[in-house]
């Protein structure tokens, strides 16, 4: 669904020029539920805005769905965001109209493209548990209300891609569990792919896998050893695991060989401040060891 490879994108503010991506490969399988963390400023907020066609990489390549975003016209974009690709925002403000209903938020995208509006926005509210809830305002709803409104407006005119930027953000555990579930449902159901930015790192119990970016990078990746619906039937079973045992973590290597090491890890044998490591292959296995003088 989703391939990018050595994805740069700079911004230039005056006479500054600031790198915001520095040769990022990311490739995303269709149905896949995946989240995306870094810190502020890692680049991970600037990835989902190319993947939604609201901002253009400065070189590279990057493709979703088999449409290329660095060579589309204009009118290629609006009809990429129209039909390919659903956006939720942390801020519902930017989701929703206030003034309309929940009803007639969701059927406004509907409209925009000439379908039978009334029955797609009430079959979405249901989807999303709030058809009780289809004649009330923005005011009359709760923040995690609010949150599945915007949900149901994404999957509105039935994307392939679901694009979310801090979705559990401004909502409490319960609610950010139940709206990390209706992901995991819509994976399962509908074979749709959905990204998730976050600064939460706990995310990697409820998704398939875990993208960590650093500096414009991806640096690791925490993949499950089992499907997510495995795992519950086990947890039903009373066959609990360790939890550390679920995960498999891996540093992300680029083309030239180099990987970042996390820096736990570095702390861990007390080289979280050195600029080099020694490197030796001991029984088939590459050993990293901090010199003894830095």
């Amino acid at each position: 669904m989703i391939h990018c490879e050595g994805l740069v994108k700079v911004y230039k503010i005056a006479d500054l020029e600031v790198l915001a991506l520095q040769g990022l490969d990311l490739h995303v399988e269709a149905g896949e539920l995946m989240a995306i963390i870094g810190n502020s400023g890692s680049g991970k907020s600037t990835l989902l805005n190319m993947l939604g066609g609201l901002d253009r990489p400065t070189a590279g390549h990057l493709t979703v769905d088999g449409k290329d975003l660095l060579k589309m016209t204009e009118s290629d974009l609006v009809k990429y965001k129209r039909e390919t690709v659903g956006f939720i925002w942390q801020n519902s403000a930017r989701n929703l109209i206030p003034y309309l209903t929940a009803q007639e938020n969701v059927e406004l995208p509907i409209m925009l493209r000439g379908r039978r509006k009334r029955q797609r926005a009430l079959e979405l509210l249901d989807a999303v548990g709030l058809l009780h809830r289809r004649k009330n305002r923005l005011n009359q709803l709760s923040g995690g209300e609010q949150q599945r409104v915007a949900i149901a407006i994404a999957l509105a005119n039935q994307p392939k891609l679901l694009l979310a930027d801090e979705p559990t953000g401004s909502v409490d555990t319960k609610m950010a569990n139940q709206i990390l579930e209706l992901f995991r449902e819509l994976t399962r159901n509908f074979g749709l792919t959905v990204v998730v930015v976050t600064h939460d790192p706990q995310l990697a119990k409820k998704v398939d896998r875990v993208v960590a970016i650093r500096d414009g990078k991806a640096s690791s990746e925490i993949v499950r050893r089992t499907s997510y619906a495995q795992e519950l039937m086990e947890l039903e079973m009373g066959m609990r695991k360790q939890e550390e045992e679920a995960f498999i973590e891996y540093a992300v290597m680029d083309k030239a060989g180099r990987l970042q090491i996390p820096k736990t890890y570095l702390d861990e044998v007390g080289a979280g401040d050195a600029s080099r490591m020694q490197v030796s292959l001991v029984d088939g296995k590459i050993v990293l060891t901090p010199p003894k003088s830095f």
